[in-house]
């Protein structure tokens, strides 16, 4: 097992970004992967790492990373240190991160996998790219705008004042964002509708998504199938959480049961 940590794609006027790639013998004329992480997530989260070995022992070249506005440093990629970056995040960057790495690979067939947040990025980037061959969501979002909370007065506050923040409650940190990410999204609604991505994909996609998740309720991933079940397939792992069992930090040898599932599925529909 090859496992090269840390690498970094610079680009000029741009922030870095951080990601890791697993392979057994070479990695060339392998199936290419790539791993996006959600919300207040990052590539070293939990048990992404035993995630990603796993695989690489199927005989993927798997690829890992940081969104480069995510919070994190190519100093500090775990965790929060640059909360400014994180402000600044919005969806239209995430989306051109996914590119910037998939051009960096240099290849003509990719699949990609995304877990919630991350989810809705990749059903966007398969539906309007032609390298993306398949497609995974891991309880993945189905829609974008609806979590801005448009009625609420937090939303009014976040209008007047520039400003909301997210409590992250494993760090306590108050997570910043700037008007901006709500000013993006309204500016490329049309391209961040996860439902018109996913009506108009022609290619095949696997949906995962534990019915005990409370963070994305697995009516989200009921209506991804059911936008496009022609091309779509939904597995619902029982009594399953958002992150499949996993932790922050994850100290164990193995991966949890349920995560351990979740991938065993994305590796039988990606072969």
């Amino acid at each position: 097992m090859t496992i090269e940590k840390n690498q970094i794609i610079r680009t000029k006027g741009k922030k870095p970004i951080l990601f890791d790639l697993y392979f057994k013998e070479e990695k060339t004329n392998k199936p290419v992967v790539i791993f996006c992480h959600g919300y207040k997530g990052f590539k070293d989260w939990g048990t992404w790492n035993l995630m990603a070995q796993s695989f690489a022992e199927a005989g993927f070249c798997f690829i890992k990373f940081n969104f480069s506005h995510n919070g994190g440093t190519v100093e500090d990629p775990i965790d929060f240190p640059d909360l400014d970056a994180f402000a600044n995040n919005n969806y239209s960057k995430e989306l051109e991160d996914l590119d910037r790495i998939i051009n960096y690979l240099e290849t003509e067939e990719v699949s990609l996998i995304g877990h919630s947040r991350g989810g809705g990025i990749v059903l966007i980037k398969a539906e309007e790219d032609s390298r993306v061959k398949k497609v995974i969501t891991w309880a993945g979002v189905s829609d974008f705008r609806v979590r801005f909370q448009e009625d609420s007065d937090a939303f009014e506050q976040f209008r007047n004042t520039g400003v909301t923040y997210v409590e992250n409650s494993r760090t306590k940190q108050q997570l910043p964002h700037y008007w901006q990410f709500y000013e993006n999204f309204i500016a490329n609604e049309e391209r961040l509708t996860i439902q018109r991505a996913v009506q108009d994909l022609s290619k095949p996609l696997l949906i995962i998504h534990g019915d005990a998740d409370t963070t994305v309720d697995l009516k989200e991933a009921q209506l991804l199938h059911k936008w496009n079940r022609s091309k779509s397939k939904l597995e619902i792992i029982p009594e399953s959480n958002h992150v499949f069992g996993a932790t922050h930090p994850w100290l164990a040898p193995h991966m949890p049961a349920d995560l351990k599932k979740t991938v065993k599925l994305s590796i039988n529909f990606l072969m």
